[in-house]
């Protein structure tokens, strides 16, 4: 098991390209625009070999008209209850939590450092807004 540390910005699918004599690993625009990556920056980039299941090729076999990214779907459901730690506050005072690939989870309440049980009210492609769950019992 690969121990993945706090530190991690990035996770995505990407293929290697030659373009003017070097080589290039091309990082999602939503990694950027979503997500903590800032243009212009140097970052550590760790590269893990694929296994046949997880090959792009396969992917785009499977529907021949979408790239990889565009297959990736949320990692979160409407109605799904998951455990998240909320990381910031966002602009109008939610929470801000990520979960697999930093994927942004809104919470509504939510305070920095608390780990909540939530509720996924609503889903988008790359963000999803979320209730603190209540025991009703």
């Amino acid at each position: 098991m690969v121990e993945i540390p706090d530190s991690l910005q990035c996770l995505c699918t990407a293929s290697v390209t030659e373009q003017a004599g070097s080589y290039r690993i091309e990082i999602p625009r939503e990694e950027v625009e979503e997500g903590e990556l800032d243009v212009g920056e140097f970052y550590r980039v760790g590269v893990l070999t694929h296994t046949t299941a997880s090959s792009p090729s396969e992917s785009l076999d499977a529907a021949p008209n979408t790239s990889p990214d565009a297959q990736q779907r949320p990692p979160v459901e409407e109605g799904d209850v998951r455990e998240v730690t909320i990381e910031t506050l966002g602009e109008q005072g939610d929470g801000i939590a990520k979960v697999e690939r930093g994927y942004v989870i809104i919470v509504d309440g939510g305070q920095p450092g608390e780990t909540v049980v939530v509720d996924i009210q609503t889903v988008r492609e790359n963000v999803a807004f979320a209730e603190i769950a209540t025991d009703d019992s």
